[in-house]
């Protein structure tokens, strides 16, 4: 009997090529897209609703229908709206820069979808991610860097043994334009379509205006300070900036400044200098652990703090008896290291795991 596989179909050309790919390999292949665009957004917003909204779809209809393979559309509004959106506005008002996709990806394009999946009958989930799935000698699961330009390991560090053992990710070392091109031989009509590259539930990228919607209340002002206290002007309120952030800022100092800190108690935004956002030491907690089952300090790896960041190598100098909090030193300076976002913890390409940023 076929192994059967439900693969998450955005609309886009990866998770499109990752459904023809298993199908060639022999796989019982079901499509699925989340639904997760909400009852209140307005037609426009759902229509657009980046890889998940009406009109991906609409394009993941059509390439199943290319496949000749079943496809269905599931509901997952609550799961997005508990674990993305209620965490991304949370987040941003105790002044912290969250990062919505990987929340979405531990708990509702794994966790939720696998779930159901499973339920279904399936043995495995798929997608269009690129990443390469690794078992180790000591049996746990693993994600090696892909060697394709758009490696996005640092995305899902977060998903559990469990979960990859249930995952499979078809295209996960391949460059993007050799998956284009596949689309293009197999003649699935997303070949050209350009990737999403905004949040998908705030297209205009107006982070603050969503979350004034979204809570129906108005964000109270607050001072522009530095690190010592004096006051600088007013800010439009904490949800606006993030750590690292020199533009609409609104300051006329002479010189280039930047956010350093954010702090939500006295609702004050920290301003300084670019050599002032430099650190050699951070604190994460709620860790999850991949190629181990935890780490000891004085292990040296190389640390990802934002899906940009290339990796800076450091060490472990602290470690919780429980495993769930670290601090690492890094060799050199880092800039913008962001409460909120992810580190992400490699050794030779393999993800050893992550936490979330506190300090």
């Amino acid at each position: 009997m076929k192994e059967k596989v439900v693969v998450g179909m955005s609309g886009g050309v990866d998770s499109s090529v990752a459904a023809y790919l298993l199908k060639e390999q022999g796989y019982d292949v079901i499509g699925v897209t989340m639904q997760i665009w909400q009852e209140k957004d307005s037609q426009a917003a759902a229509q657009e609703g980046g890889c998940c909204g009406l009109s991906a779809v609409d394009d993941a209809r059509r390439v199943a229908a290319q496949l000749d393979i079943p496809y269905y559309v599931m509901n997952f509004r609550a799961q997005f709206q508990e674990h993305v959106i209620d965490y991304f506005i949370q987040e941003y008002r105790l002044g912290r820069t969250p990062n919505p996709c990987i929340a979405c990806n531990r708990y509702v394009k794994w966790e939720a979808l696998l779930h159901r999946s499973l339920g279904i009958g399936a043995d495995y989930i798929a997608t269009g991610h690129y990443a390469q799935l690794v078992k180790l000698e000591n049996n746990r699961y693993t994600l090696r860097q892909s060697a394709s330009a758009k490696d996005q390991t640092y995305a899902l560090y977060s998903l559990t043994q469990e979960q990859l053992a249930h995952t499979l990710f078809p295209i996960g070392d391949s460059p993007k334009d050799k998956v284009r091109e596949i689309a293009k031989r197999a003649g699935l009509n997303v070949a050209d379509k350009p990737d999403s590259q905004e949040i998908c539930f705030v297209p205009d990228h107006d982070y603050a205006a969503f979350i004034s919607r979204e809570t129906k209340e108005a964000e109270a002002t607050g001072n522009f300070v530095t690190a010592d206290g004096t006051v600088l002007g007013k800010h439009q309120g904490i949800t606006h900036y993030t750590v690292g952030q020199r533009k609409g800022l609104g300051l006329a100092l002479g010189k280039p400044v930047f956010v350093t800190a954010i702090r939500p108690d006295t609702n004050e935004v920290v301003i300084g200098s670019n050599q002032d956002l430099m650190v050699t030491e951070l604190t994460a907690e709620t860790m999850n652990y991949m190629a181990v089952e935890r780490l000891e300090p004085g292990r040296r790896i190389t640390a990802k703090i934002r899906y940009s960041h290339q990796g800076e190598e450091g060490v472990l100098t602290d470690v919780s008896a429980d495993g769930s909090k670290i601090r690492l030193r890094f060799d050199r300076p880092v800039r913008a290291v962001t409460p909120g976002q992810a580190v992400v913890l490699y050794e030779d390409g393999y993800v050893l795991g992550g936490g979330t940023i506190v300090s």
